[in-house]
């Protein structure tokens, strides 16, 4: 549990430590003017909420589906996202990003009960942790400049991207369990963990609000699978794909 919360620190405390670097350059190197900025931004940083859909299809899913009261939707949950691009064409930025999805569920067996009839509980998680590196080409013009010291946003731009990086994971399970062997019940805590590399494809817009804030909206699916270790050795590779949509405030510098 420390490590995890110290894992999910780090992810944060990267993208948080070069806003902070990248923030006094912005505010003393540009202005909003009347619809415009004093120069075209180099950048931008984006807070992002919304929702990861986990495919959960691999083997130990079928599993504790089929044993416990879980269905593969207990397995999707709420997430957040830090995004830091730079832009390195007219077009076209590099896009640095940091997420963090996970479920929590409690559930039983189906079947099956303990010697004073009740029911066998337990709970768990399933936690995916994406650090990505996507290029990402803006569909039409992110703005314009006018004469040589003012920078016009545009409206509405919508943008592609594609990319990798590496998806940090873990499945854990505390409670009640049963010897299959012996069908004695014990307590336990169960889980595995680890890294895989991951491959996505992006598709999102962006809405000026203001000449340096945007809103921004994005769909992203993942594609990844990562090895079992520990508790869940004997299992296949854990599906860790998946679609994510999210919604935030972008903010340029």
């Amino acid at each position: 549990m420390i490590e995890g919360a110290r894992r999910r620190a780090g992810i944060w405390a990267l993208p948080l430590l070069l806003l902070g670097v990248a923030a006094p350059r912005g505010a003393s190197a540009q202005g909003a003017g009347n619809g415009f900025l004093y120069q075209r931004p180099i950048g931008s940083i984006a807070v992002r909420g919304g929702y990861a859909h986990a495919n959960a299809s691999s083997d130990l899913f079928d599993f504790v589906t089929s044993t416990l009261t879980l269905g593969r939707n207990d397995f999707s949950s709420p997430t957040g996202q830090v995004d830091l691009a730079f832009r390195i064409a007219p077009r076209v930025d590099i896009d640095l990003g940091a997420g963090i999805a996970r479920s929590s569920s409690q559930s039983e067996y189906r079947k099956l009960i303990d010697q004073n009839n009740q029911p066998i509980q337990q709970t768990t998680s399933f936690e995916r942790v994406p650090l990505t590196a996507d290029v990402r080409l803006y569909l039409t013009p992110p703005g314009r400049a006018i004469g040589r010291f003012a920078w016009v946003p545009a409206r509405f731009t919508p943008y592609v991207g594609v990319g990798g990086g590496m998806v940090g994971y873990e499945f854990k399970q505390s409670g009640d369990f049963v010897d299959p062997s012996t069908n004695v019940v014990f307590n336990s805590s169960l889980s595995s963990s680890g890294w895989a590399p991951e491959a996505q494809g992006v598709v999102g817009a962006d809405l000026s609000l203001t000449p340096r804030f945007a809103l921004t909206g994005e769909a992203k699916y993942l594609w990844a699978k990562g090895s079992l270790n520990d508790s869940f050795s004997t299992f296949d590779r854990i599906d860790l794909s998946g679609f994510t949509a999210t919604i935030g405030l972008k903010a340029r510098f």
